[in-house]
């Protein structure tokens, strides 16, 4: 004879709540993970020096140097200025709100640099700005 309980048998359940915020905590962790990993792409330039405003580098900013010689370049790719308004001017169709980083070299004219701020400002950019890097650390007596 087999006995019963008197209890209704339980069936068992898989618990999902953790499961979830273990998925949420993965999700967090590869995405900051993520944004560590990215790396600029551009030609060295000697930044001149400025104590403010020395920022880090955003991967969805577009980024524009100007050599010592006055080329211009879109990343490492050299462009002219004709060919600067016209991938500006289709950047600012995709994405209004993207960022505009220029360098130029310590030893780049003014001009230089003058024409790609108005190629910029003549697409529409509306956040735009100069990288500099930081004055060094003054050393230690």
């Amino acid at each position: 004879m087999k006995l019963r309980s008197p209890l209704p048998p339980r069936r068992n359940r898989l618990e999902i709540i953790p499961l979830i915020d273990i998925m949420f905590f993965l999700l967090a962790s590869f995405m900051l993970v993520s944004l560590t990993m990215s790396r600029q792409q551009a030609i060295p330039v000697q930044l001149p020096v400025a104590g403010a405003g020395a920022g880090k580098v955003v991967p969805d900013q577009i980024n524009l140097a100007v050599d010592a010689a006055g080329g211009v370049h879109w990343g490492t790719r050299g462009v002219s200025l004709g060919e600067l308004a016209a991938e500006l001017a289709a950047r600012h169709a995709a994405d209004p709100a993207a960022p505009v980083y220029i360098s130029g070299d310590e030893e780049a004219r003014h001009g230089a640099m003058v024409a790609v701020l108005e190629a910029v400002r003549r697409a529409g950019f509306q956040k735009v700005a100069f990288q500099v890097r930081a004055p060094s650390a003054p050393a230690a007596p």
